[in-house]
């Protein structure tokens, strides 16, 4: 079986083989780099080794489902598990394999407002976690509560996007440079998210600071870094929880290393949770 996450800006697809994986491909293919709807040739240039060695069934999941992406799946609402999910499949035509999408999944939050996920599913399905709350840190950073092996409810945060826009089109980004993340800088940020006075004012004292020199060009990144993910736990943790944290191993252990000074318990998994979750969604799936 060959499992492919297709996101918005790069794409990667794993064979597995009784549920490892043997293989893996990493393109930056996202959606926004497939011209004029190329779809199926570009995951042909992908697999199309595996699929000659006799692989016949293809599962994706991702922003490969959005209106931007190949063909655009309904969302499945919450509570919802992976065999619900399999059996909403959506098949692509595609030829020489059976190729299916698996639909992203929708809830609402406390205040009646829409919330949705494409990808993040299968990640969630490539882990053991019958019930818990997990966090999957990236651009739109999501928090979701697992009960009896289901997606009950989860919410969404701009975390990522808001750290790119605010370092490189605001006034903040003339007080910082490009470079690694600094610990010290990256703890402070985290520390102030939890001082009164909210996200708005909190952000105008990063430039503040850095005019009076208590942040320097090389550590102000990470200090608003900190401030945002801090600002963000702290919305969605209930102290002393524990936090499965998913997602690329550098962003998860910065999210592990907040969670720990916001008062939580955080456990990071391997990035590899997708693939895994593919897999077990497909072994629920009818193929044709």
């Amino acid at each position: 079986m060959i499992a492919v996450d297709w996101g918005t800006t790069s794409c990667r697809a794993y064979r597995l083989a009784r549920g490892a994986i043997v293989d893996r491909r990493d393109a930056k293919t996202g959606i926004l780099h497939v011209e004029h709807g190329a779809f199926a040739a570009t995951l042909r240039t992908l697999i199309g080794a595996w699929l000659a060695e006799g692989e016949t069934r293809v599962l994706l999941s991702g922003m490969i489902g959005s209106r931007n992406g190949w063909i655009e799946t309904t969302y499945v609402p919450c509570p919802v598990s992976a065999a619900e999910l399999a059996r909403a499949l959506v098949p692509v035509p595609f030829e020489g394999a059976a190729v299916q999408l698996v639909p992203g999944v929708s809830a609402v939050d406390v205040a009646g407002v829409p919330e949705f996920i494409r990808g993040e599913e299968s990640q969630i399905f490539g882990t053991d976690i019958e019930a818990g709350v997990l966090c999957l840190p990236g651009s739109h950073s999501k928090w979701v509560r697992v009960a009896g092996g289901r997606i009950v409810d989860f919410t969404t945060h701009l975390t990522g996007e808001a750290f790119g826009a605010l370092r490189a089109h605001t006034i903040l980004a003339r007080s910082m440079s490009d470079g690694p993340i600094v610990p010290a800088a990256f703890d402070a940020g985290v520390a102030r998210s939890g001082d009164p006075g909210g996200l708005l004012h909190h952000l105008f004292g990063v430039r503040a600071l850095a005019l009076v020199g208590r942040l320097t060009e090389g550590t102000t990144s990470s200090y608003l870094s900190g401030l945002l993910i801090g600002h963000e736990i702290r919305a969605a943790l209930v102290p002393n929880t524990e936090v499965h944290v998913i997602g690329a191993a550098e962003l998860s252990e910065l999210y592990a290393r907040a969670i720990v000074a916001c008062g939580g318990r955080p456990r990071t998994w391997p990035d590899q949770t997708a693939a895994l979750g593919l897999n077990r969604i497909a072994e629920s799936a009818r193929w044709t």
